[in-house]
């Protein structure tokens, strides 16, 4: 069996990302793109798909593990019976080359240690040819190639790369792959010492820019770190996972390619960003977003690569087994074909909080946000995929039209607080039309909750979004009735799903996990609907779930306490910090900012 998902830790250099297992083994790598041009394969297969392994030899160890404080620096510590080791596990953030470095420090006694490396590139397809090159092991497949120096004596045995060693109290064995364009020359030799003392150096650098100054700021600080990690430095985008395929549901088939930009996330990821000082990050998102829906209105998609690019065609890699057999593999992701209207709506709410924290924008920003309002006035009536972006029949998604309703309201906004030109008039006119329609056909008077899409019994938790966005105030007792809906149907021991899948509505087999976001929304309500003490708890529980590094995946299994799907998960960080903010702010404060239309924690970035 493959390790528990929470198992794994994150590394990563702001251009690629690593997950190190607490068994010393390092089973999935995307070298140096998250589209994963190169990677050793596994997490989503076994070990002879590709892995890194440096552990004690055979007997018995326990290890624990930590980040070296603010830093993306992993620790693992192996106990044994002949002594105790640490390994070491970072990638340097020189900016210039891409590389996972591994340091072996004894501790006590004397540890025999083993090293196997299997490299598989093209998601374990290709088998390199594999060579010494002027004392490294150089592995070459296609267009990548991965070069290992190391301090200790190396040899093949059944195509993988191997090594046995001994490390004493106060010894170090270093470790260097390195990763490279085959048609390129070797890179110089890497001082293993000097990059950890410059990235540790690095990453505490960048922790001292935060200004969040509210609760719980470990696990606030440890979020930033993960999101920082998963930002392509280049282009500024954010992707949603580092991985594909790790499944939704044990063993099912809800197994998505996450290693892309989701529009969706903006103002989560902006609101987080400006809540703890990070602007240059918050403007460089913002750029991405506008390159990103730069075209014609009607071409805009939900997720985009992280350059920008456009054509993420799904495909499924049959020869991979998936996670614990949860089958298939998908690398791209068929969602960016989808009809979702939510997104106009956050990427004007995006460009409209960048507005207001002081991130203004060129001139043709505004003109391509009139291009897309000009498309979503024709459209927003229109059903589609919803936030979940659901592969069965379009429908008339509330979630959707609520966020239509921001994406006038944005406009609206722009217009009186920043003097931008515009048809406001119209604008209010659909805004009101919007509104009006959704508090008729998607409200359930009967049972004083909104619903899932018009007409419909089911319940979604994107109505927790509802008061999160200015459509209603948190004193509505439409939006406590939906709350209070919400936690009869939808939470289990505590936590919320996405919706009952058991009703078949989005095409696939029922069943998945808790939803981690939605949970933080639920707290997030909780909190503006005057219950703070159940809004506090819940914000503890979660934060409990959390792995032994402070890592969330996106849903989680109450029953067996293990995490599910990509990991780790953007989305479930940037809540994380956007609820520690609105619950540090005193309840008068975050229920007024929600009142004014606007998404209470974006009232961070003015504490």
């Amino acid at each position: 069996m493959p390790l528990a998902i929470e198992d794994y830790a994150l590394i990563g250099d702001c251009h690629a990302a690593a997950l190190v297992g607490r068994d010393g083994s390092i089973d999935w790598a995307c070298l140096p793109r998250f589209d994963a041009g190169a990677c050793f394969a596994a997490l989503l297969g076994e070990p002879r798909h590709g892995r890194w392994l440096i552990a004690p030899a055979g007997g018995s160890h326990a290890s624990t593990r930590r980040y070296r404080g603010d830093s993306l620096v992993l620790e693992t510590t192996f106990e044994t019976d002949s002594g105790a080791v640490r390994v070491i596990d970072f990638m340097p953030l020189s900016g210039l080359r891409r590389d996972i470095v591994r340091i072996v420090e004894g501790l006590r006694g004397a540890v025999a240690m083993q090293m196997e490396l299997v490299i598989r590139t093209d998601y374990g397809s290709i088998v390199p040819w594999v060579r010494r090159v002027g004392g490294a092991t150089l592995a070459t497949a296609g267009p990548d190639a991965l070069e290992l120096r190391c301090d200790v004596p190396t040899q093949g045995r059944n195509m993988t790369t191997v090594a046995e060693f001994e490390s004493k109290a106060g010894a170090r064995t270093t470790f260097v792959l390195a990763y490279r364009a085959s048609h390129e020359g070797a890179l110089p030799a890497l001082d293993a010492m000097k990059a950890l003392e410059a990235t540790e150096r690095g990453w505490r650098e960048w922790s001292a820019r935060c200004t969040y100054e509210g609760g719980w700021r470990d696990a606030v600080m440890r979020s930033l770190l993960t999101l920082k990690a998963l930002t392509y430095a280049p282009t500024g985008g954010i992707v949603a996972a580092p991985t594909t395929s790790l499944p939704e549901q044990a063993g099912g088939v809800r197994n998505w390619d996450y290693r892309y930009c989701w529009l969706r996330d903006a103002t989560f990821t902006l609101n987080a960003l400006l809540a703890t000082g990070y602007h240059d990050e918050a403007i460089a998102w913002r750029e991405w977003l506008l390159r990103a829906a730069a075209g014609s209105p009607q071409d805009l998609q939900i997720l985009y690569g992280i350059t920008g690019v456009r054509r993420l065609d799904e495909r499924e890699i049959g020869w991979l087994p998936g996670y614990a057999g949860a089958a298939p593999v998908r690398i791209g992701n068929a969602a960016c074909g989808q009809l979702q209207l939510d997104v106009y709506g956050e990427l004007m709410d995006s460009l409209h909080l960048a507005r207001c924290a002081g991130l203004h924008p060129e001139a043709h920003a505004w003109r391509i946000q009139h291009a897309l309002l000009g498309f979503l006035e024709s459209n927003w009536q229109q059903p589609d995929e919803g936030i979940w972006e659901i592969r069965g029949p379009r429908r008339h998604f509330t979630h959707s039209k609520v966020m239509a309703w921001v994406a006038f309201d944005r406009a609206v906004k722009s217009v009186e607080r920043f003097g931008l030109q515009g048809p406001v008039e119209r604008w209010r006119e659909l805004r009101d039309a919007i509104h009006a329609q959704v508090c008729d056909a998607g409200f359930d008077a009967a049972r004083n909750t909104f619903v899932q899409s018009y007409g419909a019994e089911a319940l979604d938790a994107s109505l927790l979004l509802i008061a999160l966005v200015g459509f209603l105030p948190p004193d509505d007792p439409r939006v406590r009735g939906t709350v209070e809906a919400i936690e009869r149907e939808l939470v289990v021991d505590g936590l919320v799903r996405r919706y009952a899948t058991q009703h078949g509505l989005d095409g696939l087999p029922p069943g998945e996990g808790v939803f981690l976001p939605c949970s933080f929304w639920f707290a997030d309500n909780l909190a503006l609907i005057g219950r703070r003490d159940d809004a506090g708890a819940l914000f503890d529980r979660l934060l409990a779930i959390a792995n032994d590094v402070g890592l969330f995946a996106e849903e989680y299994e109450p029953g067996t306490r293990r995490m599910l799907g990509n990991f780790p998960q953007a989305l479930s960080h940037m809540a994380l910090v956007n609820t520690a903010r609105l619950l540090s702010l005193p309840a008068d404060r975050a229920r007024s900012s929600a009142r004014q239309g606007e998404r209470p924690a974006s009232a961070a970035w003015r504490a």
